[in-house]
């Protein structure tokens, strides 16, 4: 998949979390309630994230220098760990102080049914966030588990956007029942557990998203069921013998770079060498579209047959 149904996705986000943002500030200063406030700002953060996303893409989409030969494609992975950073410092940090302050010197609520009102509408926001997220990704998700989706998944912003949604709906569930038991009890601590609680699980997805990240920024390979077409491209390949070694890595979500080293007949002559290897990267883009930049050292075979 391109781009397109990422960006789909980030704009859905984008605008249902801006308009939310707007909507719990405003619950805020009616309330006077922590869990808004706290969930007034994880808006902000996380639309400041679909802003930081597409810029990413913008970016990525630059054409390649002479420093950098290899094109721009990893900004992508870049900006991503960047949206976590935010994440963590800006939502989970701010919201874990929140509710510190609050169950420390608590605050009674004004107009809580307010807050309610504006938590239950929000829910509805980010449930067609998350759908769109969803929809956009299933594609790419295969018949694999969404957690396998997101550990193993090269497009970093859908990964992204999902569990943002994730977390922004639990996050909405916690403010909702924090100002709930505030109302049933009368007592105002609970809207700071409601806050701590959001803060916590802000920062689970935000180290969640700076592992993945990372290991994108370093250098992935492909997939295993890629690395298995690419194989097979190569074997199927006349004159090709078999394959010694093989080596991929992604440039950015939608390009991988291959480099192969084949091993040929003794007696195969220089313009069949080349014709070999045209016919094997024809093959190799052929299986796996996303490998568009090929390398193909040919040898002779020198080790034990596998």
């Amino acid at each position: 998949m391109s781009a397109s149904g990422s960006t789909r996705a980030i704009l859905a986000a984008l605008l249902a979390n801006a308009g939310i943002a707007v909507a719990k500030f405003i619950g805020f200063l009616i309330t006077r309630s922590s869990s808004m406030l706290a969930e007034a700002v994880h808006s902000v953060a996380d639309t400041s994230n679909q802003a930081l996303l597409l810029l990413g893409q913008r970016r990525a989409k630059r054409e390649a220098t002479e420093l950098h030969q290899f094109g721009y494609g990893r900004s992508r992975f870049f900006y991503s760990f960047v949206v976590a950073l935010v994440l963590f410092t800006v939502g989970a940090i701010f919201a874990l102080y929140e509710g510190y302050h609050k169950v420390s010197h608590p605050q009674p609520l004004t107009s809580p049914m307010v807050a309610i009102g504006i938590l239950v509408v929000a829910i509805g926001l980010e449930s067609y966030s998350f759908r769109t997220a969803v929809v956009e990704s299933r594609p790419l998700k295969g018949t694999g588990s969404w957690w396998q989706f997101i550990r193993r998944s090269r497009n970093p912003e859908l990964p992204v956007v999902l569990l943002e949604d994730t977390g922004a709906l639990l996050g909405l569930v916690f403010a909702l029942l924090g100002v709930g038991l505030t109302i049933l009890t009368g007592n105002p601590i609970w809207d700071g557990v409601g806050t701590m609680l959001i803060g916590a699980l802000l920062a689970v997805i935000a180290v969640i998203l700076m592992v993945e990240m990372h290991s994108l920024l370093i250098g992935e390979g492909a997939t295993g069921e890629e690395l298995a077409a690419i194989q097979s491209a190569l074997e199927g390949t006349d004159r090709i013998d078999r394959v010694i070694h093989l080596r991929t890595q992604y440039l950015g979500p939608e390009e991988m770079l291959v480099g192969a080293k084949i091993a040929l007949a003794a007696a195969t002559d220089l313009a069949s060498v080349a014709a070999a290897i045209d016919a094997a990267e024809a093959a190799v883009r052929a299986a796996v579209p996303n490998a568009t930049v090929i390398y193909i050292e040919p040898d002779l075979d020198r080790s034990p047959a596998r």
